[in-house]
């Protein structure tokens, strides 16, 4: 084989699984149709938001400072929460989220339950985050070619023999993260269910001649659909554009976007006469909704935009790619290396699938609440205006589109199996996600049942600061999910998920 894996696109989800499966020991093959990397902040089309799953997953591979620094925005771990704001200053808002438009104000937000973790959610430049993410995949040893794209590949029952441009590869394992229009998807007749698209967007930074004539900062609705104009959190840096026109559908996805476009697209949404003089990067997208059935198919799988497309609304789709790398990487590598069977891998589907469907369902809701028009529509939202504006409503939505609620439906009876554990500090000084670094599983605390697995489980004999006479054995697989509490069963465990000892 020339290689374990090969790995269509080079987007956020397929460099993170990149990183995590040259964490793992799989050789590694990344191949991207640009051949340029992407041009970093104001080449930029915007910004992509960072949730909590996501930012849980960077924590454990040390990754979450470098995002947090390259960050426009942050909402952090050491943000004061509203009881501790000055009651006599006036505060601005501070928003952390939206559904359909509805922005919702961080003041609003109820003070997280005792042991609760926040490690920052927010908004990162997505050519930054990629950057991040490819010097980590290089440092791992994993190969990128760019300016080359998959054209074609044979399957059959010991590998895949992969037609990439001018030349040809075999693996083990091919995996399709070469977004919405996958042709890796398409080629594997993956069936990839859902619904046509209502509304185009597009996002562009440009240069405005008079951008009096707009309004600055929130969604602002139209005749036609609506808009948001923004700067940069520096206040530097010319204009990020977007618009949403409902019942209008791109006649070529794939031509330029050009500043003329940007210009009518704006008018007709503001119905102004605003000058675009100049676009500097810019694209369109649709609400297309589709879900792939299965993310796997024999020897092909796929990860990110080639397994769901829906709506950006609500800064999902980039979480979700990330969670499907995260989740899927460590149990590829294993499977690559030989240390665990290909139906390892079947357990992707299961647990990865339930959130992308969630997803798509906001997605909807939020689609078809933006897309209604007239006194009716007005009634609604203005009355979930006014429910985002109460603490039970605002929390619920944000921990929704934060990801807070998302874990896995994994076997055993301790109600925190399948959640993601918490940054513990532990005795030595040290802290739980630090034992992530290397991708292996932790076991926290010490037992000779776990011997045959030494060379895939790092054991961490400190305890949790505050817990340290209680006798507690936790399994947590590599993706930081709790696998196992208790004494009895942890050999079947350890077999379940990282193969036999």
């Amino acid at each position: 084989m020339d290689y374990d894996v090969v790995v269509a696109g080079a987007g956020p989800a397929g460099l993170m699984l990149a990183g995590e499966l040259g964490l793992g020991g799989a050789r590694t093959l990344v191949v991207e149709r640009e051949a340029e990397t992407p041009q970093s902040r104001y080449g930029s089309m915007g910004a992509r938001g960072i949730n909590q799953p996501t930012a849980h997953a960077l924590r454990l591979r040390g990754l979450l400072g470098e995002v947090e620094r390259a960050a426009i925005w942050w909402f952090g771990a050491n943000t004061p929460p509203p009881e501790q704001v000055d009651a006599g200053e006036e505060q601005p808002a501070v928003f952390v989220g939206h559904f359909a438009g509805i922005p919702i104000d961080a003041a609003r937000l109820r003070p997280p339950e005792p042991g609760d973790e926040f490690l920052g959610a927010g908004l990162v430049v997505q050519a930054d985050l990629e950057a991040i993410l490819a010097r980590r995949a290089a440092g791992l040893g994993v190969e990128v070619r760019r300016g080359v794209a998959v054209t074609g590949f044979e399957e059959d029952e010991s590998g895949v023999t992969v037609h990439i441009g001018q030349d040809t590869v075999r693996c083990a394992w091919l995996v399709g993260a070469d977004g919405g229009r996958s042709t890796v998807r398409r080629l594997a007749g993956f069936e990839f269910a859902g619904v046509d698209p209502v509304f185009t967007g597009c996002q562009a930074v440009v240069d405005i001649a008079d951008p009096e004539k707009l309004v600055i900062g929130g969604w602002q609705d139209g005749a036609h659909g609506c808009y948001v104009v923004g700067g940069w959190a520096d206040g530097d840096g010319p204009p990020r554009v977007h618009t949403v026109e409902y019942d209008v559908t791109p006649e070529d996805r794939d031509a330029p976007v050009t500043a003329e476009e940007v210009q009518a697209r704006l008018r007709r949404v503001s119905g102004t006469d605003v000058t675009v003089i100049r676009v500097h990067v810019a694209g369109r997208y649709t609400d297309t909704t589709r879900q792939a059935t299965t993310y796997r198919r024999g020897r092909v799988l796929l990860c990110g935009d080639a397994a769901h497309v829906h709506s950006p609304a609500g800064g999902q789709g980039l979480n979700l790619g990330i969670g499907d790398a995260v989740n899927l990487g460590w149990k590829l590598a294993a499977v690559a290396r030989g240390s665990a069977s290909d139906s390892l891998l079947d357990s992707y589907t299961t647990e990865r699938h339930p959130i992308g469907e969630w997803v798509q369902r906001w997605s909807l809701a939020q689609t078809e609440l933006s897309a209604a028009r007239g006194p009716r529509a007005d009634a609604l939202r203005a009355i979930l205006t006014e429910v985002f504006d109460t603490p039970d409503a605002a929390t619920y939505v944000v921990l929704k589109i934060g990801g807070a609620w998302q874990h896995y439906e994994l076997p055993g009876d301790h109600p925190l199996i399948g959640h993601r554990v918490p940054d513990l500090p532990l005795t030595d000084g040290s802290t739980l996600a630090e034992h992530f670094r290397e991708g292996r599983a932790v076991l926290l605390g010490d037992t000779p049942v776990a011997e045959p697995w030494a060379d895939r489980i790092t054991v961490v004999t400190a305890r949790p600061t505050g817990f340290e006479d209680q006798p507690l054995l936790a399994f947590i697989r590599p993706d930081g999910y709790l696998a196992w509490v208790g004494e009895d069963g942890l050999a079947t465990a350890l077999r379940t998920w990282l193969g036999q000892g």
